[in-house]
């Protein structure tokens, strides 16, 4: 029996097997290593914290603060009123102040309830034996419905998921072009509204502007969307799976969504911030609880992703057009070939 040309490139089945049994642990090595290596190695590193007040009654909180080798970056401010001002628009996390009567910690749950939680124990802690109690003022607190801001961080891997399942189905359906495109935008703009609707109206977990959040909801879901079908389009089915890592198994537990990017070790914090997942879960605070303070940076990420991925979709689209429709139509047969040839 002749060997075929498909036969002679079909992978032989133990090799097949050979090739699941190495990779699904691979890959169950890389999931754990994303989730939990961050999740057990949380501590504040450069986190942004005010000290207000008179520098010679500011200069011994600073110096406590700075005993913390490498936790906090400090910013100095006048008084409670500009330090106040720094949190509201997510300068800092938090200030310590000083006063006649002692320290005066202003937190922002909001921005984050574990870095509010770590701020009061820190501050806490290096006061002097047999003082007051630190008076503590939550300057953002965190919607009453999600306080401690499980809800939030939970938010970030549906929109993930559906962020690569929209591009997935988008390249895997053969759509192309601007058909691709508005697929993407359709479904991401659905998903914003759905999201809004649930974590805003029903939830309780979002409490700014209803339309703004849907409108970060659905540029989160386009950035995602975009970038994998973008990927599929430029690598194939590799790309699927290349941006499916990228988002989900990197994207998603290095985003800070849970606590801050400053509490995730180096370089996880500062690389989620450049991924959708990141990016979106700190603009979607900004816009939430801040009223946009500190939301171009990542808005700006989640724009290059969005506008990169639709371009490279439309592009795809336009290059792989059917190649027939550049060809010359076959001439129509003339009578003479036609007619069957008479015998002689």
């Amino acid at each position: 029996m002749p060997v075929t040309s498909a036969s002679r490139h079909t992978v032989p089945a133990s090799r097949r097997v050979l090739a699941v049994m190495v990779m699904v642990p691979l890959l169950a090595a890389l999931a754990l290593w994303a989730f939990a290596w961050p999740a057990t190695r949380m501590a504040p590193r450069d986190l942004p914290l005010g000290v207000a007040g008179p520098a010679a009654a500011a200069a011994p909180l600073e110096q406590r603060l700075a005993s913390h080798q490498g936790a906090f970056e400090i910013h100095r401010y006048a008084d409670e009123a500009a330090a106040r001002t720094a949190v509201q628009n997510r300068e800092v996390y938090g200030a310590v102040v000083a006063t006649p009567q002692g320290p005066h910690l202003l937190t922002a749950s909001a921005a984050s309830p574990a870095v509010a939680q770590l701020l009061t124990q820190a501050v806490t802690s290096q006061a002097p034996a047999g003082a007051q109690a630190v008076p503590v003022t939550d300057v953002v607190p965190a919607p009453a419905a999600d306080a401690r801001g499980t809800g939030f961080g939970a938010s970030v891997l549906p929109l993930a998921l559906a962020g690569v399942a929209a591009g997935a189905l988008v390249s895997l359906s053969g759509l192309r072009g601007g058909r691709a495109v508005t697929a993407v935008l359709g479904a991401a703009a659905l998903v914003g509204l759905t999201g809004a609707a649930l974590a805003h109206s029903w939830l309780g977990v979002l409490t700014g502007s209803w339309w703004a959040e849907a409108g970060v909801l659905a540029l989160t879901v386009t950035a995602i969307a975009g970038g994998v079908a973008g990927l599929h389009a430029l690598l194939g089915k590799a790309g699927i799976g290349l941006g499916g890592l990228l988002i989900v198994l990197l994207g998603n537990p290095f985003s800070g969504a849970a606590g801050a990017p400053q509490l995730l070790p180096e370089p996880a914090g500062l690389f989620g911030q450049w991924l959708p997942p990141g990016a979106g879960s700190s603009l979607l605070r900004s816009v939430a609880f801040f009223d946009g303070a500190a939301a171009a940076g990542p808005a700006l990420v989640l724009s290059l992703w969005a506008v990169l991925g639709v371009t490279a979709i439309a592009f795809a689209g336009r290059r792989t057009a059917p190649a027939a429709s550049n060809l010359p139509a076959p001439s129509a047969p003339t009578p003479a070939d036609a007619a069957p040839a008479r015998a002689s």
